[in-house]
């Protein structure tokens, strides 16, 4: 089912041991209308700050409850790549927050994740 970006704008984000944040906005690949970053505010236990949070990390959402699980910890999120999230991502910004989660590069590929049409199918290799 197709979702409006806006609709899930203040969705929150749990992480595997916690409250991560809440969606405040996406980074969106107009090309291949693909999201491919959730931008999450924080809360005080994470420093307050804006986070990129990638479709890699996000299990089945929670509908009903308007959240998004995700597979990473908070100890990842607080230690993470800093960005500006008013700027677009260069690749190379790309490059090392993708590295840093281990998460494979979506680029390399024919299909809008690489090798597969959602981001699950590049991790289950």
């Amino acid at each position: 089912m197709l979702r409006r970006m806006k609709d899930m704008e203040g969705y929150a984000i749990g992480a595997t041991d916690g409250l991560i944040g809440h969606v405040k906005d996406f980074y969106f690949d107009d090309e291949t209308w693909v999201i491919r970053y959730l931008i999450v505010e924080t809360g005080e236990g994470l420093s307050s700050r804006r986070v990129l949070i990638s479709p890699f990390s996000i299990n089945q959402p929670n509908w009903s409850e308007k959240a998004f699980p995700a597979a990473i910890t908070l100890e990842q999120v607080k230690n993470s790549p800093h960005i500006d999230t008013d700027k677009p991502v260069s690749r190379q910004h790309e490059m090392g927050y993708l590295g840093y989660y281990g998460y494979p590069y979506y680029w390399a590929g024919g299909s809008l994740w690489g090798g597969g049409l959602y981001p699950e199918l590049m991790l289950s290799g």
